[in-house]
């Protein structure tokens, strides 16, 4: 069996309405090439720093339920209505999720959507970014994000799929999760520095997609977004090899790639590693 799946590379700023009808045409573009799964980026809908970073709280959402559609607040509804003109199925990559018992955080959250609209999964990113880069930015997401706690893998017409986001690359023992509980695709929406991104981005997706032998979809943010953010872009989609098949390279575009479940397989017999595990 095999699918075709896509990967957006955004610039997103703060202006949400914008940022949305940029994802909006991507995911048209994505579709009428053939793209049965659209993965958008962490910050699809919102990327601020330094004092206008507070406004995420302004845009947060209560989201709907799993196995349902509602009620959404303004940026769910307006991907489900995107999902169901496209008749994707959407991931959106990384969003602010409102925290009834803990106003002062919000949960970063990707969220998946059917053709439907209808919410499949929610992934609540577990590892936050709290990072002094030397000669760089300061990034402390824990000052307004609360972690998840519960690896997420959610059945889709391309396969069981994986959900991560961002700076989760880092900690290789979420994707083994992943893989043992059934991925074989796993997705990475993230807004990696362009500090980081030049020497690790590609080793690392790669890594992941070798170690577990499966399919990785990254999706990203690339640019200036102002004048403290600026990101490294290069959406990729990696097959189970470890080769690259997809480069969105230094611009905000789409790509898209084949998934083939028979190579994936071919992979897994011929190098059965994931057979082998004895930890």
């Amino acid at each position: 069996m095999s699918a075709l799946v896509a990967a957006l590379q955004m610039t997103s700023r703060e202006e949400v309405d914008r940022n949305l009808d940029d994802v909006r045409q991507m995911t048209r573009d994505a579709t009428r090439r053939g793209a049965q799964l659209v993965v958008l980026p962490e910050n699809f809908a919102l990327l601020a720093s330094g004092a206008e970073e507070r406004r995420k709280f302004d845009f947060a959402e209560a989201l709907p339920l799993v196995g349902t559609r509602g009620p959404a607040g303004p940026i769910v509804a307006a991907m489900q209505e995107t999902a169901r003109e496209t008749g994707a199925w959407m991931i959106l990559g990384g969003m602010p999720e409102q925290i009834a018992s803990n106003p002062g955080h919000l949960y970063n959250a990707a969220v998946v959507l059917d053709p439907e609209g209808t919410v499949r999964a929610i992934y609540r990113k577990i590892h936050l970014f709290d990072v002094a880069i030397p000669g760089g930015a300061e990034f402390r997401e824990s000052a307004t994000v609360a972690p998840g706690s519960e690896p997420v893998v959610v059945e889709t017409p391309v396969g069981p799929v994986g959900l991560s986001i961002c700076y989760d690359l880092r900690f290789p023992e979420l994707y083994r999760t992943l893989a043992a509980r059934g991925a074989r695709l796993v997705v990475v929406p993230a807004a990696f520095t362009a500090h980081t991104g030049k020497d690790h981005w590609h080793v690392l997706l790669r890594a992941r997609a070798i170690e577990n032998q499966v399919y990785v979809i990254a999706a990203a943010q690339f640019g200036k977004h102002n004048e403290k953010r600026a990101t490294y872009g290069h959406a990729l989609v990696i097959d189970p090899w470890g080769n690259v098949i997809a480069d969105a390279s230094d611009r905000p575009g789409v790509v898209v790639a084949e998934i083939d479940a028979d190579y994936q397989d071919k992979v897994r017999r011929e190098m059965p590693c994931l057979a082998h595990r004895r930890l």
